[in-house]
């Protein structure tokens, strides 16, 4: 599928609220690795627009996502790349991907504009229980280590009461979420 509609609800955590919620939950005690590279143009066209660019390299795959704002969430439309697409666009040779270029063309962004800012790592473990994904995750960027709780679900209604269940049941205070790209940046 090239597009897609991600519904999800998410809180910052603190290390010892993060070390509760992995023994308290079904979470693996194995994590996966998955890395996201950031990519965004000198005047920050994507911000401007509420948009992001990555690439994400997980099991030995690579995946170019751009992510825009929808009424339902967040719209993200993928590409696959092979590691030499990848690595060309590591160089600053951004190689043609169908559905997200068509994406920055429509928002009026030249591909070749796209700079590589650096990458994020992340540690993740994830269940699913009624049709809801339970996800943590331990971010490290920029000489900087964060804790994320993420719930990835069908509908907003279904998210909304799950995410505000599992605050409640676990004490943990509602913040503004941040995005990984936004902290990433933040840091920068």
């Amino acid at each position: 599928m090239a597009q897609e509609i991600e519904i999800e609800y998410k809180a910052l955590l603190t290390k010892e609220q993060f070390d509760r919620l992995a023994t308290a939950l079904p979470f693996p005690a194995a994590a996966s690795t998955q890395t996201n590279y950031y990519f965004e143009t000198k005047q920050f066209d994507l911000k401007k627009q509420n948009s992001a660019l990555r690439i994400r390299k997980k099991d030995n795959a690579y995946t170019l996502t751009l992510k825009q704002p929808h009424t339902e969430g967040i719209l993200e439309t993928h590409d696959s790349l092979s590691e030499k697409e990848f690595l060309n666009w590591m160089n600053g040779k951004p190689c043609s991907a169908f559905h997200v270029g068509n994406k920055l063309e429509k928002m009026g962004i030249n591909a070749n504009s796209l700079l590589y800012y650096g990458l994020l790592t992340t540690e993740r473990r994830s269940f699913k229980s009624d049709h809801i994904e339970y996800v943590l995750d331990e971010s490290k960027y920029n000489g900087t280590i964060d804790y994320e709780l993420e719930i990835e679900a069908p509908s907003k209604e279904i998210g909304e009461a799950a995410f505000e269940q599992l605050l409640a049941q676990f004490n943990i205070e509602p913040k503004e979420p941040i995005t990984k790209i936004e902290r990433f940046f933040n840091t920068l």
